[in-house]
């Protein structure tokens, strides 16, 4: 895969760039490490693309994860403890399973990357939300988020999000006063 954008979302290219050479550095080589047409291997049975051939999220994920454990980069597993105290008087909440839980794909030396190939959704809670989260926590200063651009986009599944829409969203939303830093990369194959 190629690193085909990159955008700096509240200075995350500048801090990933000035703090975390290093670690971008191998971030980069786990990505043009990766042969995304050896991924081309899902057979779509959406009915606007029945039979086409198409990147794999699932398989593409796991080469890029199994790399980035390889070079000793960790997931960061935080389980979740529901408070009870907001439900309206005499409502009897349903038992939560006590395995919930929230993870980083992986961090390293306090940065945080996630690799996205799903829905926009996704994109946006990483960044807008779980990365906070882990910040607030202790466990990661400043984040990188990888996806796909549209290019890449256009061979997965329906409903895919990308680079570009990404980024504009990004950019119209805005900055707030909670978010970090995050380093935006888009990959293509």
């Amino acid at each position: 895969m190629k690193i085909a954008g990159f955008y700096s979302f509240n200075s995350g290219a500048e801090v990933v760039q000035k703090k975390y050479a290093k670690e971008l550095n191998e971030v980069k080589q786990i990505l043009i490490s990766v042969d995304a047409k050896k991924h081309k291997t899902k057979r779509s049975e959406e009915k606007t693309m029945r039979d086409k051939v198409l990147y794999s999220p699932r398989s593409l994920n796991k080469e890029i994860s199994d790399t980035f454990l390889e070079m000793d980069w960790e997931k960061k597993r935080v389980l979740c403890d529901y408070p009870k105290q907001y439900y309206s008087e005499g409502y009897e909440p349903p038992k939560i399973s006590k395995g919930a839980f929230r993870e980083m794909d992986f961090i390293k030396n306090k940065l945080g990357v996630e690799v996205q190939f799903g829905k926009y959704s996704f994109m946006v809670y990483n960044v807008c939300a779980k990365m906070t989260i882990f910040h607030n926590m202790g466990f990661i200063d400043v984040g990188i988020e990888i996806v796909p651009v549209k290019e890449l986009a256009e061979d997965m599944s329906s409903g895919v999000s990308y680079f570009e829409q990404f980024v504009w969203d990004l950019e119209q939303r805005g900055v707030s006063d909670i978010d970090i830093p995050v380093l935006i990369l888009g990959v293509a194959p």
